[in-house]
């Protein structure tokens, strides 16, 4: 059986039998098995000859409409449901092509992908919840990069590798979970340049698309739940119910379920991990008491302007911790990385050993600035009413002066949230300015309206300043010594879109201009953290 052999354009082939589409319902001519299939394609536009597509529903079109152009730009045959395939056949008039049918067949490609690209890099961990994704899958690439693994994350913040034996890797991401074909192939790619560690994050759509399906996994970790994405999916059950299939269908048994004791799904998250026979890592306050055999209890946490100290109970142990990162909640992000790490293999005691060498991740709770009078400027990518109301929180023991917060909400999204978001705000903070975030195609003044709304009555400390340069730069004008400032929602991102057109916007870069301009030298611009 051919596995694996070059194209005559110098890419890769797997025969039909090798992937097993033979083995599937085919309607239309029945190929010979040893057909080789030169690449997988979603986009009938990027289909060249000896190509499989793929013809998916989605929530703005049928790739079934599609399926004569690709056989016509030379796909050797279409997988489908059923009902895609009796679609496309009244508009060919006829089987041109193979035609395989699955009634998954989003799980059925990822796993084709799978199948197709081979590689994995050898320890691969995800990581899903509403918050902290970025950071806790950040953090255990830093962790592996430590202990001199050749290491790898990708996610919202882009691709990173270090250690690999060609050197590190820095580059953009444009999905946080990629399309299940993209991410078969990257995987591999890692895996060709050396990386034998990777962490990854888990979106909810990447889940409930069956993006990683096919993704060999070690171990899985869950952040916490709130709401978020519903734009997408129909309501919090749902959105919880793809987050949770990373424990319930993904993950395998003896792989690790390391899971936040302090959230609200956590009996859920367990009881699906202990049935399914993962090897159960809870961390956080609600983790026990240390003293059994598995579990990372936060038995003590004491901030200060620089970071915090964590006491962390591990095997009926005690160990102390330094972390230089501002904000409480990352603590457990912590936490959840080092479950990961010791999952995956890795010491417990140099796992914690290495907590202390974490730096923060761009655009989470970012420190950019400092005013001459010494108060602190923050970015944050909260963009969820909890995000909002967990960040302030963190950053509020950090702040023995006001707490400030710059929030807005995002166009073409979940816009029950957009109140919710001006409460978390007012509730939290001692000043609030209420601007734009990306307003996309809607009217920027209509979702400001919307957050206000969620603000106490003419509360003397909420504002209203729809540019986001000038709201940055009026509260950046507002700090005094011992106040701390919250630029939210838009973090990493190097842009903002207006109108349907992304314009270049940096909140980094703004608070640090702002700080130019009001201070001159004398402030303070932090390039790292």
């Amino acid at each position: 059986m051919a596995e694996q052999n070059a194209t005559a354009g110098g890419g890769m082939a797997r025969s039909l039998g090798a992937l097993g589409l033979d083995r599937l319902l085919i309607l239309g001519p029945r190929p010979n098995p040893a057909l080789e299939i030169s690449s997988l394609v979603v986009d009938s536009r990027q289909v060249t000859p000896g190509a499989l597509f793929a013809a998916l529903k989605g929530v703005e079109a049928d790739g079934a409409a599609f399926a004569g152009a690709a056989i016509k730009a030379g796909a050797v045959g279409v997988l489908t449901s059923l009902e895609g395939a009796l679609r496309a056949r009244e508009a060919l008039g006829g089987w041109t092509a193979p035609f395989f049918i699955d009634p998954a067949p989003r799980a059925r490609l990822a796993r084709l992908a799978a199948a197709f690209h081979g590689a994995q890099p050898e320890t691969l961990v995800a990581v899903t919840g509403t918050n902290g994704k970025t950071s806790v899958a950040t953090f255990t690439h830093q962790i592996w990069a430590h202990l001199k693994r050749p290491t790898a994350y990708f996610g919202t913040t882009g691709i990173e590798a270090a250690g690999l034996p060609g050197g590190d890797i820095a580059e953009p991401l444009a999905r946080t979970t990629p399309e299940s074909i993209d991410l078969q192939a990257l995987l591999a790619r890692l895996a060709g340049l050396g990386a034998t560690h990777t962490a990854m994050e888990a979106s909810s759509h990447g889940l409930a698309q069956h993006r990683l399906d096919g993704v060999r996994l070690a171990g899985a970790a869950f952040t916490n739940l709130s709401r978020d994405h519903l734009d997408y999916h129909a309501d919090v059950a749902e959105y919880s119910a793809a987050k949770l299939r990373l424990f319930a269908e993904l993950t395998p048994s003896g792989a690790a379920a390391v899971l936040n004791a302090d959230d609200p799904l956590y009996p859920a998250v367990a009881a699906i991990a202990v049935g399914r026979g993962l090897r159960l890592i809870p961390f956080g306050r609600q983790a026990g008491s240390g003293e059994g055999p598995e579990g990372l209890a936060l038995l003590a946490q004491d901030t200060d302007p620089g970071g915090q100290t964590l006491r962390i109970g591990w095997a009926g142990r005690s160990h102390l911790v330094r972390l230089k990162l501002v904000g409480r909640f990352q603590g457990w992000n912590a936490l959840a990385a080092a479950g990961l790490a010791i999952g995956a293999g890795e010491a417990p005691e140099r796992v914690f050993e290495a907590l202390e060498y974490l730096t923060g991740v761009r655009g989470r709770m970012e420190l950019a600035a400092r005013r001459a009078n010494g108060a602190g400027v923050f970015v944050d990518y909260a963009h969820t009413p909890e995000a909002v109301r967990i960040a302030l929180e963190a950053l509020r023991p950090h702040a023995p002066g006001r707490l400030h917060v710059v929030v807005g909400a995002g166009g073409d999204r979940d816009p029950g949230k957009r109140p919710l978001m001006g409460a978390a705000a007012a509730g939290a903070a001692d000043r609030v300015i209420v601007t734009d975030d990306n307003p996309r195609s809607e009217d920027p003044s209509v979702i400001r309206a919307a957050v206000l709304a969620g603000t106490p009555p003419d509360d003397p400390r909420v504002t209203e300043v729809g540019d986001r340069v000038e709201a940055i730069l009026r509260a950046v004008d507002g700090l005094e010594p011992g106040d701390a400032l919250m630029i939210a929602g838009k973090g990493h991102e190097q842009g903002q879109t207006i109108a349907g057109v992304t314009h270049p916007f940096d909140d980094v870069e703004q608070a640090r201009a702002a700080v130019s301009a009001l201070d001159g030298d004398e402030g303070q611009l932090i390039e790292d953290i």
